[in-house]
């Protein structure tokens, strides 16, 4: 498989970033092709552009200032996340990339009477989320009703690449864990990838 790696991250020795790395190695180890985004490092500019907004329900989406990281989305079998959770969101550079990487006649066709759109993204077959929360697991599930993962599974992979399997795995109190938490947080990251066929 060829699969995509994003990280979204703003420190180089970040819990994020080491999650990301033993993906990387995972995946590589398995003898998949690996692209990594790693959106931080790369300057990626989260806002969407006047000229991307202006486009976006006409003839063709302006994507040339994100041509290169639409390339490695549509070229990508598997898809691995690697990102924190803030305020029960996405990181704006995370979010951003969506906005602006998603696009229409990209991700997926806008319905000729603005109903519901059509999914493009059918390259997808595995896409892991692997995020961070400073927050217990009990304030994700039973207060907020996991927010980020229902975003991630109904609004954006559900509508854009609803045949691929979906994983979410999240890191809670990520602020207070010893190594040994860690570990076996990165054991299941790792044990989740090895089944990528």
């Amino acid at each position: 498989m060829k699969c995509l790696v994003v990280i979204a991250h703003p420190l180089h020795e970040s819990l994020c970033n080491s999650l990301a790395a033993k993906a990387i190695e995972t995946l590589s180890a398995a003898g998949h092709e690996v692209l990594v985004e790693d959106l931080y490092r790369n300057e990626f500019a989260a806002a969407l552009t006047v000229a991307e907004r202006a486009s976006y329900y006409g003839q063709c989406y302006e994507s040339t200032a994100v041509q290169s990281e639409i390339d490695r989305l549509l070229s990508a079998d598997g898809l691995v996340l690697c990102f924190p959770t803030w305020w029960f969101g996405f990181p704006a550079i995370l979010k951003g990339w969506f906005d602006r990487t998603w696009g229409p006649g990209i991700a997926y066709d806008h319905a000729n009477d603005l109903g519901s759109i059509r999914p493009r993204l059918h390259n997808l077959q595995q896409v892991l989320a692997v995020t961070s929360l400073g927050s217990p697991w009990w304030v994700d599930w039973i207060v907020m009703r996991q927010p980020v993962k229902r975003v991630l599974k109904t609004a954006i992979l559900g509508t854009c690449a609803p045949a691929c399997h979906f994983e979410m795995l999240s890191l809670y109190k990520s602020e207070h864990l010893d190594g040994q938490q860690v570990k076996r947080f990165t054991t299941r990251v790792e044990r989740t990838l090895s089944k990528w066929g």
